[in-house]
């Protein structure tokens, strides 16, 4: 995972001295000062590993800028994973939550660091896994999809909004994207229209992740791959199983996939033995409870959320609000998303 370290960038630097005086306060933290560096994955809220001299903690805080508020809560974050947990053992093991925003302006909480191997664009350098192996990790990630839907959502009912969440999700996420538009971009009035007119009943009302995909998750990698963690749970909540399906299935570049489709690809969904677009929807229905007799809508949603996350991202980088350079291509990839989503409808 060192490849994915680097120096904390100046934007999103903190007080180290005041974060380490806060954890030896509330957690008893090693007497050294750690070494902080910052994950150069992720485009949302922002990751940082803590190295003691025999500890290593990862630190979660929101980015700097306007944005929307529910998936920079660091207190909703927290609770989500502690109390997910018992019932979900690959979710995070949280230690501790600020909510002191004199520390470093804004609240953060630490959790154990797992320890495995994160899927990005490619295999780790120097790994190398047969096709079998490739295919179990496949089935993992669906497997892993279908066992999340069917936790018991009774301990986190509070973040239910009831009935409606299709509603919700498709005024919500068009809300996000009228909102963050830059001039350079795809209006998107036309999908909108389309998503509001074709959206079907909520299936199931269940816990969802949100952001499901390989270069969120972390795998052992022996002779038999085992899953092993569940990363960035911002967005979770409770809401429709299938929805949750779509929007992972706008990150997973079949093999097929050419073009400028194929270039957003940022985990190794395309290697032989992984499943395809159609494949993974197929394994999920046949192993969960829910019926789809036409998956078009998710698939179009998804790839519409995920547009909006990029465009707000890139309204941010726009304004100069970050100056992370993988964010310097997202107005040219929400234009291409959009246009592969109108294309299906």
């Amino acid at each position: 995972m060192a490849v994915e370290l680097g120096d904390v960038r100046t934007e999103d630097a903190f007080d180290i001295a005041a974060v380490h005086q806060w954890l030896q306060k509330n957690i008893d933290a090693p007497s050294d000062q750690p070494l902080v560096r910052q994950f150069n994955a992720g485009a949302s809220n922002l990751t940082y590993l803590l190295t003691f001299n025999e500890r290593e903690l990862i630190l979660r805080r929101p980015p700097v800028g306007t944005k929307a508020a529910s998936a920079h809560d660091m207190k909703r974050e927290f609770f989500i994973q502690k109390t997910l947990k018992p019932d979900f053992p690959i979710a995070p093991e949280v230690v501790a939550l600020c909510e002191d925003q004199n520390v470093i302006g804004s609240d953060f909480y630490v959790m154990e660091k797992i320890d495995g191997v994160i899927f990005r664009r490619n295999l780790p350098d120097g790994l190398t896994l047969k096709s079998e192996q490739i295919e179990l990790i496949g089935n993992l990630v669906i497997d892993g999809l279908v066992s999340l839907h069917h936790v018991d959502p009774k301990s986190l009912v509070q973040l239910s909004k009831g009935p409606g969440y299709v509603a919700r999700q498709v005024e919500g996420w068009s809300r996000r994207y009228r909102n963050a538009l830059t001039p350079d971009v795809s209006d998107g009035e036309v999908l909108m229209q389309w998503l509001d007119r074709n959206q079907p009943a909520d299936v199931a009302s269940c816990v969802i992740h949100g952001d499901w995909r390989l270069d969120n998750l972390v795998f052992k990698v022996d002779m038999t791959p085992k899953l092993v963690g569940a990363l960035d749970w911002e967005l979770a909540t409770i809401g429709d199983p299938l929805m949750d399906l779509g929007s992972s299935m706008a990150y997973w570049i079949d093999r097929d996939d050419s073009g400028a489709f194929a270039d957003l690809r940022r985990q190794p969904s395309h290697l032989p033995g992984m499943p395809t677009r159609k494949e993974f929807v197929d394994r999920y229905l046949e192993k969960s409870e829910w019926d789809c007799n036409d998956f078009t809508f998710y698939e179009v949603f998804g790839l519409f959320r995920l547009t909006v996350i990029l465009q707000q991202i890139w309204a941010r980088y726009v304004a100069g609000q970050t100056t992370n350079p993988a964010f310097a291509g997202f107005g040219d990839a929400v234009n291409l998303l959009i246009n592969r989503a109108m294309r299906i409808i």
